[in-house]
């Protein structure tokens, strides 16, 4: 999931935060990612990954952490 991991760097790591995103870092607790940069992360993960995720599925603990984004895309497509 190095490819999400750089995606929240990218979009939600302003420059000169020295902040380092592991797979495991709070991403929503953490106050790195908020509800509307959310729904802007499920979207990318859609097209990435070419699925359809759920909005029931699409919760805050869902999103918190690289490894359960990872968790979560594998619901829908095993082989990512």
């Amino acid at each position: 999931m190095k490819t999400v991991r750089e995606y929240v760097v990218r979009e939600y790591i302003e420059e000169g935060d020295d902040r380092e995103v592991t797979d495991t870092t709070p991403l929503i607790s953490g106050g790195i990612v908020d509800s509307f940069s959310m729904v802007s992360l499920k979207r990318f993960l859609e097209r990435k990954y070419q699925i359809q995720i759920p909005d029931a599925q699409a919760t805050p603990e869902a999103f918190d952490s690289v490894t359960k984004i990872a968790e979560l895309v594998r619901r829908f497509k095993p082989d990512a």
